[in-house]
């Protein structure tokens, strides 16, 4: 890891925590965008990133919000595991990203972080006392309807936010010998980023 990754594993963490303070909540309902930050992270940096982001961003808006509790990790899995997701399907691709991979990972994704979440509220209502079927089903339709909308619409605004980025030069990839510049795919799609063919991804250590 660079000084420059580490920058941005700070401010996209910061970013996850400032929305995931100012989410709304109702009850099983949370609507929040803290997994843009988390998903941006993942695809522009790696899985290793992803998780930094995913489990930093999280931690500090749990704390700031309900304290310290036995559920704490719990919460925090969700989007640890939508890091870890978004950053192995772009290293999978060596971070040659298409519009259509970022659409199904962003949309798989969101569904994930409420399937994760539906089992969390489980188990800390069941520990804390306040379980009731209604909590766990009432909701889920509308949980699941906003996890769709908010799929699709990251979808459709990260790769404008990962091209941004990568002309910023935010990964440092440019002076691995990657692109910045979009070409075309065999299949018409259009590849928004493409990473150093050597020493430009991070593994799972």
């Amino acid at each position: 890891m660079n000084a420059r990754k580490l920058a941005f594993d700070a401010l996209f963490a910061a970013v996850c925590a400032a929305l995931g303070y100012f989410a709304l909540d109702f009850l099983a309902v949370k609507v929040t965008f803290e997994s843009l930050p988390v998903l941006t992270g993942g695809l522009l940096l790696g899985p290793v990133h992803g998780i930094i982001i995913g489990a930093v961003g999280t931690f500090i808006y749990q704390l700031l919000r309900y304290g310290l509790s036995y559920t704490t990790v719990l919460w925090m899995l969700p989007y640890i595991a939508c890091g870890l997701a978004a950053g192995l399907y772009a290293r999978s691709v060596r971070f040659s990203h298409t519009r259509r991979g970022v659409f199904i990972t962003s949309m798989l994704c969101e569904f994930m972080i409420t399937a994760l979440n539906t089992g969390v509220i489980y188990v800390d209502s069941k520990l804390f006392g306040y379980y009731t079927p209604q909590l766990i089903l009432g909701a889920l339709a509308l949980r699941i309807g906003i996890a769709a909308v908010k799929g699709a619409l990251f979808g459709l605004v990260l790769p404008e936010i990962l091209k941004g980025l990568k002309k910023a030069g935010a990964a440092g990839w440019s002076k691995a010998g990657g692109r910045s510049e979009t070409s075309g795919t065999a299949g018409g799609e259009d590849e928004i980023m493409t990473a150093p063919r050597e020493g430009g991804v991070d593994d799972i250590r």
